[in-house]
């Protein structure tokens, strides 16, 4: 028997599944993993366990029942991610590996952000498990999207699942999401030659080359605002965060170091690939002639912007089932990667993306059976129709 939903909750939010590009605090997913597979293989479902490429300490879970319907083409996918943001056990009020119930709330690293997601799906699925279907349910479970997104690439990479809707199950507080944002981070690092301050000449300012490379992301920053916008979005224009600065050591001395993080949020339709080319040039000339070394690095590669079909199939049927208009969000998700293997995919579920990334987050309880409920009816039109 599938264990209740509290009991699923409380496992999964017990096992550590820090991701970061950190590696000291990143931990594996796979016990995560484990709980999953073992509640959906008493489901009748057929699971896949995929251990990242040369990480065997993270793996990605598919599992699919009626696996042999249509050869697995149609049918349905719910999708989440296993791994939670690191976090600051000080500024907990209770232990944030340690389910806390008040009544009203769960609270618990990753309880809304998303490990609560998956109970909710399993027990709607749970409903089907002695049906025929007439098209496969599947669910699936990734590593590292909080850091690199490794697992929905790996499955890219991979071809699977396919299907021909997906729900990925991020806090929309069961808001149908048609559209986010892309992101990607960089680091600008300059390196120019330390001196005494009283003679310029003894050195290159490293905070005097990176002030020029400021000043042209801004005004590249100010560009984008003026051409590109979209108004489904509440701030409807592409964003730039100038967002953390390191450099120098003391006042007397010529900056010798200085580091800029920054952080790009792109509308859909815009390409990165190619933002990122200017972006790159125009920090290259802005350096140039100065006597200083520059690197740039990504974070990670940049998350695209995702946009799908605000009258399509599965975004009308989340709204009419859930009572909830769609919309849009500024926060990026695995949605890029369903879609690109073919499917029509909607970000949806419950809790609310204000609890995510924040001590004491917390998963409210009184949307739990309003979002099973909506799982059951959408997994029935779309599975057994």
């Amino acid at each position: 028997m599938l264990p209740t939903f509290h009991e699923m909750l409380t496992q999964l939010v017990a096992e550590p599944s820090v991701s970061s590009t950190s590696p000291d605090i990143d931990r594996s997913n796979l016990r995560v993993i484990e709980h999953l597979a073992n509640w959906l293989d008493g489901l009748g479902f057929q699971t896949e366990v995929m251990p990242l490429p040369n990480r065997p300490d993270k793996a990605n879970l598919i599992a699919t029942l009626g696996a042999n319907v249509n050869d697995g083409l149609g049918g349905l996918v719910l999708a989440g991610h296993t791994d939670t943001v690191p976090f600051d056990e000080a500024l907990w009020n209770s232990d944030p590996f340690t389910i806390k119930d008040d009544g009203e709330r769960l609270y618990g690293l990753g309880s809304c952000d998303m490990k609560g997601f998956f109970p909710v799906a399993l027990e709607a699925a749970a409903a089907f498990s002695q049906k025929q279907l007439s098209a496969p349910l599947t669910i699936v479970a990734t590593s590292d999207e909080e850091s690199s997104m490794a697992g929905g690439r790996y499955l890219l990479e991979s071809g699977k699942p396919k299907a021909d809707f997906a729900i990925i199950g991020e806090p929309t507080a069961m808001q149908p999401v048609f559209a986010h944002k892309g992101i990607s981070m960089m680091s600008i690092k300059i390196e120019g030659a330390s001196g005494h301050s009283s003679d310029p000449s003894l050195g290159a300012n490293a905070l005097d080359a990176m002030h020029a490379v400021m000043c042209e992301l801004i005004a590249l920053r100010e560009e984008l605002a003026a051409s590109q916008q979209n108004d489904a979005f509440a701030v409807n224009i592409p964003t730039m965060n100038l967002g953390c600065m390191r450099a120098g050591d003391n006042p007397n001395r010529i900056c010798g170091h200085a580091e800029l993080q920054i952080d790009l949020r792109l509308l859909p339709g815009m390409d990165s690939e190619h933002l990122h080319n200017e972006l790159e040039r125009r920090i290259h000339k802005a350096v140039e002639h100065r006597g200083v070394s520059l690197r740039l690095n990504k974070a990670y590669p940049p998350i695209p912007p995702f946009q799908t079909d605000p009258n399509g199939a599965l975004v009308q049927a989340l709204s009419s089932l859930s009572g909830n208009q769609p919309g849009t969000v500024a926060f990026g998700t695995e949605a890029h990667f369903m879609q690109t293997l073919g499917m029509e995919t909607v970000v949806w579920g419950p809790g609310r993306i204000d609890q995510a990334h924040q001590p004491n987050e917390y998963l409210s309880k009184d949307q739990l059976a309003p979002a099973t409920n909506t799982l059951r009816a959408v997994i029935e039109r779309f599975c057994l129709a």
